[in-house]
């Protein structure tokens, strides 16, 4: 009897990265496939609680517990998820014990003699632990294609080498649709090695370029050009899976929080309300929160805004405001139902920083997005908004690195009524909406991202049997 074929899934411990690596462990759980995901013990509550279902289905997925080394990088006993530091130097402290958890990692891996290995992208050395124990890697990206094609043109082609001014633009050379940046929005510049941070960038991308090749929480006809660009300009392997909100979106309906926004959310007109959320990772400063807080409120729409907890005891919100908006509009402190605010009928625009997950949820629920990157791969995301798929409006200056400078109060109010009034509003929706219809039918059966998991699944398969093979002649 042949024994089922093993992959084991390394997510990063944060949010943004765990829940669609979820997604993409009960993909492969939903094939026929044995699956194993390896975290750190304050994670296993949340997996348990989001693979019940799939293994009540018959197809057991496994839980292998690593320990994350707190004490020895200097960080207090329970910092093992990105989203909890609060304090930059604990983001690099965080990443070191990343690095730490190589032996103990081989280790599982030894135990469980998988067949295919899945880590995240921030683990750039399993790519060669993979190949100590002749079994192929593939990367999970939190980003999407198009944020990859970027990265890998400035690379290349250094367009900001010779560039003093932070405010020029500067067109991306031999790349699809014309696409320009700043040296502000671009990290690193030409993304070399400037401090830890791009060092590591660095060892991402060596791994990536080594590796069997990445899996996308995308799909292929949001990103056509980019694919084509990826594998052929780039030459490198890379299948798209997503939009992974939408996989288990109807089986998972029972168990969706009846949260009180939803409530009221179903009492207001058709794309009435914007809503604004900058995600679970970034923070913005106190006097960025009071003029968003103010743009939001002289935008004269309705809206729903969802601000970290920790932002509560701040003194950042502008006098008397909570009592203006009440019938206005509704703060939500700490955890949303972001998906199903997206899906709601009354909502007409959304406020984002750009996070991929973010995003796409958006696209799958066919809203537009007034766009407000502040680090990371997020002014990249921005671009694919605004310059190709034409769903978003940028706020504030598109060229400037909206991280360190203030985006005003009128910027803010603006770019909500961009999104929500007007024939430029009807547009951008219609072509949102089309999106959405897109990225329903390619998680079908028969679909392009479907079908991709089919060739990625078949693909592995026939590349452990030769391995095996040439294993068994070799010895």
């Amino acid at each position: 009897m042949t024994a089922q074929f093993h992959v084991v899934f390394f997510p990063l411990m944060a949010q943004g990265h765990l829940i669609p690596t979820l997604e993409i462990v009960k993909l492969f759980s939903s094939r026929g496939l044995k699956t194993t995901i390896v975290t750190t013990k304050l994670h296993v509550p949340v997996i348990t609680k989001s693979i019940e279902k799939t293994n009540h289905s018959g197809n057991q997925i496994n839980i292998s517990i690593i320990k994350f080394p707190c004490k020895e990088v200097g960080l207090p006993e329970g910092s093992e998820s990105l989203d909890t530091l609060k304090q930059p130097d604990m983001f690099m402290k965080f990443f070191r014990g990343l690095s730490l958890l190589q032996e103990p990692f081989e280790q599982i891996l030894q135990e469980l003699s998988p067949d295919c290995l899945v880590a995240d992208m921030f683990f750039p050395w399993t790519t060669n632990v993979a190949a100590k124990y002749n079994i192929p890697r593939f990367v999970f990206h939190g980003f999407c294609l198009f944020a990859l094609c970027v990265s890998e043109n400035i690379r290349s082609y250094k367009p900001f080498k010779d560039v003093e001014s932070d405010s020029e633009p500067i067109v991306l050379p031999n790349f699809p649709n014309q696409i320009e940046f700043s040296k502000a929005q671009v990290p690193g510049s030409d993304l070399g090695i400037k401090d830890g941070a791009t060092e590591l960038f660095k060892q991402i991308n060596e791994a990536d370029i080594t590796s069997y090749g990445i899996i996308i929480n995308s799909f292929n006809e949001l990103e056509k050009d980019y694919v084509d660009y990826y594998r052929n300009v780039c030459g490198r392997r890379a299948w798209l899976l997503g939009p992974l909100s939408l996989i288990n979106r109807n089986k998972d309906k029972t168990l969706i929080d009846e949260h009180e926004c939803l409530k009221w959310l179903d009492s207001k007109k058709p794309y009435s309300v914007i809503y604004a959320c900058f995600g679970s990772v970034g923070r913005l400063s106190k006097l960025q929160l009071h003029e968003i807080a103010l743009g939001l409120e002289s935008s004269g729409h309705y809206f729903i805004w969802v601000v970290k907890k920790s932002e509560e005891a701040e003194k950042w919100l502008p006098e008397g405001f909570e009592e203006r908006i009440k019938d206005k509009g509704l703060i939500i402190r700490g955890w949303a139902p972001q998906v199903s605010i997206l899906e709601q009928e009354s909502t007409g625009g959304f406020v984002t920083h750009c996070g991929w997950n973010s995003t796409l949820e958006a696209i799958s629920a066919g809203v537009p997005m007034a766009t407000l990157p502040t680090f990371a791969e997020q002014p990249f995301n921005e671009k694919l908004l605004t310059r190709v798929l034409k769903i978003g409006i940028p706020v504030g200056s598109p060229l400037s690195n909206r991280a360190v400078s203030l985006v005003k109060r009128e910027e803010v109010s603006d770019a909500v009524k961009r999104v929500m009034e007007g024939e430029e509003a009807i547009e951008m929706r219609t072509r949102a909406k089309s999106l959405k219809k897109m990225a329903c039918k390619a998680v079908e059966e028969g679909g392009s991202s479907y079908n991709d998991l089919t060739s990625l699944i078949d693909g592995v398969k026939a590349y452990r049997s030769q391995s095996s093979e040439a294993e068994e002649e070799h010895n």
